[in-house]
């Protein structure tokens, strides 16, 4: 890392009301070249330029501290990490918390287990499984204070999803870029069928790296033991 990108990223935490210690940049740092060595034999992510995996998946997975306030929650579960993001972030910011990662592929998976290994990080586990799985074990169902995920798919899945995961009265955010109206619209129905109502959006624009918009949904109500259905359904319809 330079200098001036270790300042940059710094002050962007430090408006986000984030202030990181050296070990904490350091963990960060080991990050990034976890991340770009492994991506050379595995497709882990298209961005591996430093600045904007520092913008486009460390920020940005921070950038949650704009609508929820993290020193309040313990449990985090992270559906769809993928690379690690945002579960990887927020553990190494908020070292209190408690993060579960859930992946579906077992190769990411092994990768996420190496980070925590080689970051020293504790309280933070990695699990290769399909979401609609372990939302019907007790260890994981209406466990979490916060469930989040900045996987690719529409909320209405989504909330299937995560939402099971979530304790009545906590959160599930989904990161979704700017526009996400007509989204929220088609997923009214099926967050109130899963027990959860739209809190509020947050929407920004982080650094130059474009429009973003945190969905945050309160889960109200316990969600039906019929949800999530299971994976792989031909007959499987939108709820």
């Amino acid at each position: 890392m330079s200098i001036y990108r270790i300042e940059e990223f710094a002050g962007d935490c430090r408006e986000m009301g984030i202030d990181l210690s050296e070990k904490q940049f350091l963990q960060f740092e080991k990050y990034y070249e976890l991340l770009t060595e492994w991506n050379s034999f595995m497709n882990l992510t298209a961005i591996t330029e430093h600045e904007e995996v520092l913008k486009k998946h460390f920020l940005d997975s921070l950038s949650i501290v704009k609508a929820v306030k993290m020193e309040d929650i313990h449990t985090v579960m992270d559906i769809g990490t993928g690379a690690g993001f945002p579960g990887i972030p927020l553990k190494i910011s908020y070292p209190h918390l408690k993060v579960v990662l859930l992946d579906s592929l077992g190769k990411r998976v092994k990768f996420l287990n190496h980070v925590i290994n080689e970051l020293g990080l504790e309280d933070i586990s990695a699990i290769h499984g399909r979401a609609e799985d372990f939302a019907r074990q007790a260890e994981y169902r209406e466990q979490f204070d916060l469930c989040v995920s900045r996987a690719v798919a529409n909320l209405s899945s989504l909330s299937e999803y995560c939402l099971p995961y979530t304790r009545k009265n906590c959160l599930f955010v989904s990161y979704k870029s700017g526009k996400v109206e007509e989204e929220l619209e088609n997923a009214k129905r099926a967050i109130s069928l899963l027990g959860g109502k739209v809190e509020y959006v947050s929407k920004f624009m982080l650094t130059d790296a474009g429009e973003r918009a945190l969905v945050v949904i309160r889960k109200e109500k316990h969600t039906p033991n019929k949800y999530p259905r299971k994976a792989g359904l031909p007959s499987r319809e939108p709820l």
